[in-house]
């Protein structure tokens, strides 16, 4: 099945990784409209920006990562079946194909507006200067980090506003929370792959700063996340003031969770980590709209 040119080319996008983008850029459409599913003028271009957030985003971005970081990879157990290290998949083809799906990441993003359009080009720019010498952010600690936490924490919530709403609207306190929550979900990543990293001489967040520092930066974006969510529904201000008292019982659960999962992460605790988070953004999401 894997061979077939269709399941390759959903295999190189990790559909696991849609909802990266999807969740938070759901929570922006969420935002904007006060309601749990945009109005039927805005569900075709809603419709046409899933498709693009999730496996034409990911396509792209992650088909030219996997190009660069081949000599890694290919000494990550994680990355063993992936269709470039077991040949499933040539540089050349992977090449054709991250061309064709950043053509049409584009050219779908005319449909939704101007504004997407110009947005989607900047995550592919960034995607590009996360993977592509010489400047490849992923190997410059902190850099790496920032990257990812932009692209999760504002720019797919701005995306998912900017379908209904003007983006300059958006309200950016929500940006800050996203950016935090995103940073904090993404320095455990660079320690799951740390050997691997450091064996091919790429100087990752972790690799820099080693897994000690991680986790404790870590825990302190969790926490300075939680802390301004607690502060904006104390004062009222876009987190409604009725989450105050759950939010106040479920910081310390979400803090200690946190802490320990991300203490040896894996992939399998990330994910924990990730659905615990989003007890707390149904809730929230529950109480915006109510």
């Amino acid at each position: 099945m894997l061979e077939r040119p269709t399941a390759l080319l959903i295999a190189v996008s990790r559909p696991w990784f849609w909802p990266v983008s999807w969740v938070p850029a759901y929570m922006g459409t969420v935002l904007a409209g006060h309601a749990w599913l945009p109005a039927a003028e805005d569900a075709p271009r809603a419709v046409v920006a899933l498709l693009i957030l999730g496996p034409l985003i990911w396509g792209a971005v992650l088909a030219q990562n996997d190009l660069y970081d081949l000599p890694s990879d290919r000494d990550n157990p994680r990355k063993a079946t992936a269709p470039l290290v077991t040949g499933a998949v040539s540089a050349k083809r992977l090449r054709l194909w991250y061309r064709l799906i950043s053509l049409s990441a584009v050219a779908f993003a005319v449909y939704v507006g101007p504004l997407f359009v110009l947005g989607v080009a900047g995550v592919l720019a960034l995607g590009w200067a996360y993977s592509v010498p010489p400047l490849r952010l992923k190997t410059r600690p902190g850099w790496d980090v920032a990257v990812n936490a932009l692209v999760v924490g504002v720019v797919s919530p701005a995306a998912g506003w900017a379908i209904t709403s003007p983006p300059w609207d958006f309200p950016w306190v929500f940006a800050l929370i996203g950016v935090l929550f995103a940073a904090a979900l993404y320095v455990p990543t660079t320690v799951t792959d740390l050997a691997a990293d450091a064996l091919a001489g790429y100087t990752t967040f972790a690799v820099r700063f080693g897994p000690r520092f991680a986790h404790r930066l870590g825990v302190g974006l969790w926490a300075a996340a939680l802390a301004v969510s607690v502060a904006c529904a104390a004062a009222d201000y876009l987190v409604p003031r009725s989450t105050l008292v759950p939010q106040l019982i479920m910081v310390p659960v979400l803090l200690a969770s946190y802490a320990v999962l991300t203490r040896r992460p894996t992939i399998t605790r990330m994910a924990v980590v990730s659905i615990l988070f989003g007890i707390p953004t149904i809730g929230f999401a529950l109480a915006y709209i109510g």
